[in-house]
């Protein structure tokens, strides 16, 4: 798993002056969290998939569609992104066990309470725009029970092709690129428990 360290500064004008969350790995990849954001995004609905077949969610622009709020251990998630123009990512956070808030609460908390969440990332899946995606960290499987925070938390905008070369320069650290604020200042996250 990788460790994320937040290191807080301020962003540009461009993004109102909001204070930017950076995670530092191999490399730094900002994560803006706004004020005001939307409601979480993703189903609510209890769902029952079997543990041998991945669970397939779709990334739009900002939400996860087919989302189940809760699967048994051992499930393995599969992301496809039906956006035309922007890369996504399925990253799965899992929260302390003491940690009681909703994510929609979690989301807007300062740079360095959110960051210091982060250290639970269990895996990561990223997916250009129209295609499947691919494990960049992890396998894609949830094996520990808990609630999860997932995440994107891709710039706004991010040029694909540069997004996907950071990415595989980046050894395991979340990329460093251009963008506008990171797709869960959209509203691209939600919550999901996964049971013994």
């Amino acid at each position: 798993m990788t460790t994320f360290t937040p290191v807080l500064s301020t962003s540009s004008p461009a993004h109102g002056g909001c204070r930017v969350l950076r995670r530092r790995g191999a490399s730094t990849l900002a994560v803006t969290v706004a004020a005001t954001l939307l409601a979480a995004c993703g189903s609510d609905s209890p769902s029952d998939p079997d543990v041998g077949s991945p669970v397939e969610v779709v990334a739009v622009d900002y939400a996860y569609v087919d989302l189940p709020a809760e699967v048994p251990a051992g499930t393995s998630f599969a992301l496809r992104n039906d956006s035309d123009i922007e890369v996504h990512e399925f990253v799965a956070v899992l929260l302390p066990d003491d940690e009681t808030r909703a994510v929609a609460d979690l989301v807007q908390l300062p740079p360095a309470e959110l960051g210091a969440l982060f250290a639970g990332v269990q895996t990561v899946l990223v997916a250009p725009p129209g295609e499947a995606g691919f494990a960049v960290e992890g396998t894609g499987a949830l094996d520990e029970a808990g609630r999860y925070a997932i995440v994107c938390v891709i710039p706004t905008g991010a040029d694909v092709e540069e997004y996907l070369a950071a990415a595989a320069e980046a050894e395991g650290g979340p990329p460093e690129v251009a963008g506008g604020p990171p797709h869960i200042v959209q509203g691209m996250f939600a919550e999901l428990t996964v049971t013994d």
